[in-house]
């Protein structure tokens, strides 16, 4: 999918820090001099950061930076940020290193000629107009040190440094300072994020201390670092992208002047285009049918290839040239649908978010440069559909696992609008397993299989259609662990995309799934939607947790007996109501010599204290328990 580049090399980079009094005498960077606390959960420490960001004019920002990082074992390399990206609107003034051995001598100095200098185009770009300069060392020993001083000119104020004194999991930072010199009196935004929870002094205003933040063990279910750590955010109300300015009061603004200036004019295709869109659509009353053709042309016609260049990359492709060349970026081809749609006369709006299957929301109370994806939005009267356009594959308005369930950005003529994207309830994400076996007397058995899934499970599921024979294989294999020589005879699927159903009918037999004792058969009904996991243990959780997303498995087993055999022990079943969703088995006696397994597993999103992590775990932990639930059969 299409991640929006931040041209602001600062909005990538991890920010620099300094330990108050940081002595400049270099026996400072003595590694064994670091508190013990500061070593505990981390894998590297910054020492030392300071960060003057100075506001030259509404053109230009200049940021002096300092930064000393000690590097605790390999796993830390990656904290030692001494890269810088440009363009021939950022200017490097000044960028040197200096490494350090574990009693601070020096054992190297890195002057910016030595510096990698290589294009920026990542692996999922076809262009890019950046270059990256980064520091290339590879440790021959541990722990070590890195100063990392440079001094930067850019002439792009849409994206603003934000402070983050510590913005990873395993990373301690003895001592971070940030100072904003706003010697051009261009009025800020700015928001404070998570400092109560933080050793944080606000030397004055948009002048900030952290002092010794112990590193954050990562742990399951946490939710984005990013509602974690402390956080300050910036903004100009008055700014300039690459010669384009700006007016930021509000969301309103902000998306008024993203019409205006960044999508204005790049709507334009062809008259043959249009007649083609035109006679596909040809006396189709009903806007969203209409929608639904155009949105297959579209898929038909175009593919995704990241393109990140005009204004910031944030300007799209026209769509003219996209209509010629048939590819672009998330931008252009959102851009290019939202022409197609016009020309038959369904109104739609470019919106900005965050994609990924992890939810991130657009912040709705700070405007400013934000999101990494572009969708479309076509208004409706029961609810919005939202269109995902660097997709030849997905069905029309499905967008659960990448932009579902979260605030975004609607670029409207009159100006922007924060809108919420559709949530999937639990009955929507949902999956529905059957099966028929037939149990043989030595424990092997036969069985015909099928599973359906809608919402985020179709997501899960979808596109094994295109795998190969033997990838499929593999895929049951994986999916089917807790069965001993399974072999897969015959696999059916279909991919439903008018109704968003995924269908997989599968054949399949093991020769010993049940085991034997003496003159008896023990063997586990669940076969085919076993929980097996329990989330991982913690004797004083430090985090709260999230459950992102909804969901509900229903599963339908019936189980054919050998006839040498008859049912000696078999449980009722359970049932189990929490905060946190729901679980149900049933085991009944059925025709002759049959038994039916059914079961319901609800698990429902939420954001819940750390102090509840035990009960959820415990009721991931009966799930398991009961999904291992026997059944015995002795022989007549």
């Amino acid at each position: 999918m299409c991640i929006l580049r931040k041209r602001f090399a600062l909005s990538i980079l991890l920010f620099f820090s300094s330990f108050f009094g940081f002595s400049q005498d270099k026996s400072a960077y003595n590694a064994l001099s670091i508190p013990l606390e500061l070593k505990s959960n981390a894998n590297a420490i910054i020492r030392y950061e300071n960060k003057v960001v100075e506001i030259v004019s509404k053109d230009e920002i200049k940021v002096v930076s300092k930064r000393v990082t000690t590097v605790l074992n390999k796993y830390g390399n990656r904290h030692i940020n001494a890269v810088q990206f440009y363009d021939k609107h950022t200017k490097i003034e000044k960028m040197i290193a200096y490494i350090y051995d574990e009693f601070g001598n020096e054992i190297k100095k890195v002057k910016e000629r030595d510096f990698k200098d290589v294009s920026a185009v990542s692996q999922i770009s076809i262009y890019e107009d950046d270059r990256v300069k980064y520091l290339d060392y590879t440790p021959l020993n541990y722990p070590y040190t890195v100063e990392y001083n440079y001094e930067v000119i850019y002439k792009n104020t849409a994206f603003f440094p934000n402070w983050l004194p510590i913005n990873d999991y395993y990373l301690s930072t003895q001592h971070s300072e940030f100072k904003i010199v706003n010697n051009a009196s261009i009025e800020l935004k700015t928001k404070k994020e998570n400092f109560e929870f933080y050793p944080i002094t606000e030397v004055s205003d948009n002048h900030f201390i952290a002092s010794n933040i112990e590193g954050i063990k990562q742990e399951s279910y946490t939710p984005g670092l990013n509602s974690i750590v402390p956080r300050f955010r910036v903004a100009l109300k008055a700014f300039n992208m690459l010669g384009v300015e700006g007016i930021n009061n509000n969301w309103s603004d902000f998306g008024k002047w993203m019409y205006d200036r960044l999508l204005t004019g790049t709507d334009n295709i062809p008259q043959t285009t249009i007649n083609e869109v035109k006679q596909l659509t040809s006396g189709v009353d009903d806007k969203i049918e209409r929608a639904k053709l155009v949105y297959k042309y579209m898929q038909d016609k175009t593919r995704y290839i990241s393109i990140q260049v005009g204004i910031g990359g944030w300007k799209p492709m026209i769509a003219e040239e996209v209509d010629a060349l048939g590819y672009s970026d998330c931008k252009g081809l959102s851009n290019y649908t939202k022409a197609l749609l016009e020309a038959v006369n369904v109104p739609s709006y470019y919106t900005v978010i965050y994609g990924g299957r992890s939810i991130r929301h657009i912040d709705s109370e700070f405007s400013a440069i934000q999101g990494n994806h572009v969708i479309l939005c076509i208004p409706d009267e029961e609810e919005n559909i939202f269109l995902e356009c660097t997709s030849q594959t997905n069905p029309f308005g499905f967008i659960a696992g990448f932009t579902d369930d979260r605030t975004a950005l609607l670029v409207k003529p009159e100006g922007g609008e924060i809108v919420h994207t559709k949530i999937y309830s639990a009955e929507d994400n949902l999956q529905e397993t059957t099966a028929d076996i037939i149990l043989n007397d030595t424990g092997g058995f036969e069985a015909d299989v099928v599973v359906e899934t809608t919402g985020f499970q179709y997501h899960l599921h979808e596109g094994l259609e295109n795998e190969t024979q033997r990838d499929q294989q593999l895929h049951y294999k994986e999916y089917w662990d807790n069965i001993n020589n399974l072999s897969i005879e015959k696999i059916a699927l279909e991919n439903d995309k008018e109704n968003i159903v995924y269908s997989e009918k599968v054949k399949l037999s093991s020769s010993s799934y049940a085991s034997k004792s003496g003159n008896r058969l023990i063997l586990q009904p669940n076969m085919f939607n076993k929980v097996s996991k329990i989330p991982t243990r913690y004797t004083d959780r430090k985090l709260d947790f999230k459950i992102d997303r909804s969901f509900k498995d229903t599963d339908e087993f019936i189980i054919q007996l050998p006839q040498s055999f008859q049912l000696e022990v078999m449980s009722e079943g359970k049932s189990i109501e929490s905060k946190f969703g729901s679980y149900q088995f049933k085991l009944e006696a059925i025709g002759e010599n049959q038994i039916k397994y059914t079961r319901t597993y609800t698990l429902l999103k939420g954001a819940y204290d750390k102090e509840e992590y035990k009960a959820f775990r415990d009721f991931r932990k009966q799930i398991v328990k009961y999904d291992k639930t026997k059944i015995v059969l002795v022989k007549t």
